[in-house]
């Protein structure tokens, strides 16, 4: 019978003298869907009529290869290319492959002790390995476990249970295996990344399994994920020697080799690397690296999760030469067998013995969140908790200068009579919220006098070398301020007109290089504007309240002005107290506007709540307080924004992911729209489609959507292959996530197609922007900084005056765990199960 035509048939020749390097097909070429036929629309042109029919792929079963006696080569000595296919018996040159007699010398499958049951009564020497280190095939097993559940209970107690096992039989792969598990190398200041191409892993894995890029198109056209294309591809691989398993540790420090090789030659330096590790990995341990090297690990462990299990796994398991044993934070052997223990209908010492554990979980949870939010380093964090234990972990994390922490962040607001209402007679001040990028500013003089400087954006991206003018400026100040030895102050970077002192759009402020300006190359001047102080002279201001911090930043620091036009302007914020009245409020919201800034921001001076000296009468009607402290990586209702587009329409724009599309239609054939747009769900560590845009965008912006996610390009596919909930959307292509957007509507209401916050509002069904607009492209965000589901909620139970479904996660921290409690009992209202 004749083979079914791919696009993998015609794309590689039959007969090649010579490789061409030059030529390589990516992963994502032979991985992706068939390209249009030629002769069909550019790549910037999308049409329902330049399409051509989707074929059937033609199926690779690899369980049909078969070992059979092979001539042998001294040629090689690492791998058999075991072929698939009779016509795929050629090497990539043409010539007839040299393949191998071999014998299975693959090690015996462990077989390892579930890990998604009660933590209460987990131990981990029931996990049978022997060597010192941590295999990867145990984290693998835990990635595996992971990935087959959506529910928050067994999703934690996984990660719990690894972590125990981790720090009680090898703690230095504790490190190892947080990154593992967040799918990252390094801290977000770092900038490690590990930069493989799709060619370095396409041909790694074709070297590893000796199957060609056609062969392994059609794998993953059947699976749809590259480590299931790895894993398929190496399942009958034989090498001719044992390799050394693999260890957690092991596999991380190949990782950081791979991100440190720089300049020429790092390609191949990569791919050997890549190559390396595929051979000595067996089952689920290719499917995984594969997953990590692509950097989609597809699995529920979101940072918030692994914070959480982070400080449950000490608290159960703390090191043995800390004082944690006798701490509030320790959950001794006594108290977790009687937790454990349960018969029937619980007694109340059974209920009592659980609520203390309960009780010891949320303390350690709050301290591990409030520290990390603080320092956002798993390093430091990690040292310190096997080397003290829970107790000593603040003090040996502390904020520190030239390390950034979580930004504060601020709730939405539609009018001032919402503000006001919401404030009740608290004394709050009203900011300019300038159209800039927010800038986390450290700075420190060491004793021989020379200044450092540190530029971080709000997803605590390291960006010191894009604002080169800024560094100068805060240099210049440190040293004509000799009782000014170190500070962290927040502010915002604005474009501005040095002639006249306008300001000017974020558009304009875009147009700088991201990274490596040079001071007598930049076009575009900036001003920056400060409006707070978290750390002066080694001392950290978090807890104090916002008048006292203000007061301290305006009377340590000075505007600044320079003549030299290579240098940045220093001001503060343009504010307007509370206590000159309404009309003056709302005459400073006219002149903000009127500034082409977005709007305010409503910032209370004071902590005020149910429990201060106010008089009743001034008490806040709420059953938060609102505190006027530092909150990192919190909304608050200390802090309230209330921009220009809130005043009509819907209370808050929302910042969303585009994750695909629809051919257009009339004048819009050739281009992608409508545009499926998604939310940004913490707790799946997933992106939910929620609605259609289709306005908003200029023509302009529609030929850059084309070109940016084009059909050729590795950031558009026909089939779904990023890990999004798509609910009833079935788009014609699919976006990767990569970018977030701006968008603001009429209002939000029930959908029967979108989840968005389904379970999150009264009904069964999810929510939808009615009359989506896009504002503009938000650089300065990742998609994990998009809007939430229960943000959405949030925005739809305002418009009805109804309450909010306890247990949403608005991503925040520290906030989680008195909305929705912190233990394995109170998760089970909030699981979805």
């Amino acid at each position: 019978m004749a083979k079914r035509a791919t696009a993998g048939d015609h794309s590689t020749p039959k007969k090649k003298s010579k490789v061409d390097g030059s030529k390589q097909m990516r992963l994502d070429d032979f991985l992706s869907p068939t390209k249009a036929p030629s002769g069909s629309a550019s790549n910037t042109s999308h049409t329902r009529t330049t399409r051509s029919p989707i074929k059937t792929p033609e199926i690779i079963n690899v369980d049909m290869f078969e070992d059979r006696p092979l001539k042998t080569s001294t040629k090689s000595t690492t791998l058999s290319a075991l072929p698939a296919h009779p016509a795929e018996t050629k090497s990539p040159s043409g010539s007839p492959a040299k393949v191998f007699q071999l014998r299975d010398s693959r090690p015996t499958v462990v077989d390892y002790a579930p890990l998604d049951n009660n933590p209460l009564l987990y131990s981990p020497d029931d996990q049978p390995w022997t060597s010192a280190d941590v295999p990867y095939s145990f984290l693998c097993h835990a990635l595996a476990t992971l990935s087959q559940t959506r529910s928050r209970i067994a999703i934690i107690n996984t990660l719990v249970n690894t972590l125990v096992t981790v720090i009680a039989r090898h703690p230095p792969s504790l490190l190892p295996a947080l990154y593992l598990l967040s799918n990252s190398l390094s801290p977000p200041y770092a900038a490690l990344e590990l930069g493989i191409g799709s060619s370095v892993l396409s041909k790694a894995i074709q070297h590893v399994s000796g199957l060609s890029a056609p062969a392994l198109k059609r794998l993953y056209n059947t699976t749809g994920d590259v480590g299931d294309v790895a894993f398929a591809a190496k399942s009958k691989v034989r090498t001719l020697v044992p390799h050394a398993p693999l260890t957690v540790k092991g596999v991380y420090e190949s990782l950081l080799k791979i991100a440190r090789c720089k300049g020429q030659g790092a390609a191949q330096q990569k791919g050997k690397i890549v190559e390396q590790l595929l051979v000595a990995g067996n089952g689920e341990e290719i499917r995984y690296l594969v997953r990590t090297l692509a950097q989609n690990l597809r699995v529920g462990a979101v940072r918030t999760s692994i914070l959480t299990a982070l400080a449950r796994a000490f608290a159960l398991h703390p090191p043995q030469q800390s004082s944690s044993s006798t701490s509030l934070f320790h959950v001794s052997k006594s108290l977790r067998e009687r937790a454990a223990r349960v018969s029937g209908k619980k007694s109340s010492s059974e209920v009592s013995n659980q609520e203390e554990v309960k009780e010891i979980f949320s303390r350690a949870e709050t301290l591990v969140k409030e520290v990390y939010v603080q320092r956002p380093c798993y390093d430091d964090i990690a040292s310190a908790l096997l080397q003290h234990g829970l107790p000593q972990l603040a003090q040996s994390v502390p904020l520190t200068v030239g390390i950034p922490l979580h930004p504060a962040l601020g709730s939405p607001n539609r009018s001032f009579d919402e503000i006001y209402d919401r404030l009740g007679g608290a004394p709050f001040t009203a900011e300019f919220k300038y159209d800039g990028q927010r800038a986390q500013i450290h700075a420190r003089r060491d004793e021989e006098g020379k200044t450092h400087v540190k530029l971080f954006s709000r997803h605590l991206e390291d960006m010191t070398t894009k604002y080169p003018d800024v560094v100068a400026t805060i240099e210049r100040m440190l040293l004509d301020a000799p009782a000014t030895t170190s500070f962290i102050l927040d502010s915002e970077i604005v474009a501005i007109d040095l002639t006249t002192g306008e300001l000017k759009s974020f558009q304009e402020l875009s147009n700088r290089p991201r990274k490596g300006a040079k001071l007598e190359n930049i076009k575009v001047a900036v001003g920056v504007f400060a409006f707070d102080l978290m750390y002066y002279n080694q001392q950290s201001l978090l807890l104090a309240p916002f008048r006292e911090r203000r007061a301290l930043l305006r009377s340590k620091f000075s505007p600044f002005n320079p003549d030299d036009k290579t240098l940045a302007r220093f001001d503060f914020v343009d504010s307007c107290e509370s206590t000159a009245g309404k009309a003056a409020v709302t005459e400073f919201w006219e002149k903000a506007v009127s500034s082409r800034c977005e709007g305010l921001m409503i910032k209370v001076l004071d902590s005020m709540g149910d429990n201060d000296s106010s008089p009743p009468a001034s008490r806040i009607s709420r059953k938060s307080q609102l505190p006027a402290t530092y909150e990192p990586d919190k909304r608050t209702s200390a802090w309230l924004k209330l921009k220009k587009d809130y005043i009509e329409g819907m209370g808050d724009s929302l910042d969303m992911v585009p994750i695909g599309a629809w051919y257009g239609n009339g004048r819009k054939a050739g281009w992608w729209s409508p545009i499926l747009l998604g939310l940004w769900d913490p707790s799946a560590g997933r992106v939910i489609a929620m609605c259609k845009c289709m306005s908003g965008f200029t023509d302009a912006f529609y030929k850059n959507l084309s070109e940016s996610y084009s059909l050729n390009s590795d950031d558009c596919s026909d089939q779904s292959r990023w890990d999004c909930e798509l609910g009833g959307f079935r788009p014609d292509v699919y976006f990767k996530p990569k970018e977030v957007w701006e968008i603001r509507g009429a209002d939000v209401t029930e959908s029967p197609v979108s989840l968005a916050a389904l379970g999150l509002i009264a009904g069964n069904r999810g929510l939808s922007l009615r009359f989506p607009r896009f504002i503009r492209l938000r650089p300065d965000k990742s998609i994990e900084q998009a809007s939430t589901p229960s943000f959405l909620a949030g925005i739809y139970s305002q418009q009805q005056g109804k309450p909010v479904v306890t247990g949403a996660d608005d991503g925040d921290l520290v906030d989680r765990v008195s909305e929705e409690g912190s233990t394995y009992e109170s998760e089970e209202r909030s699981d979805g199960e």
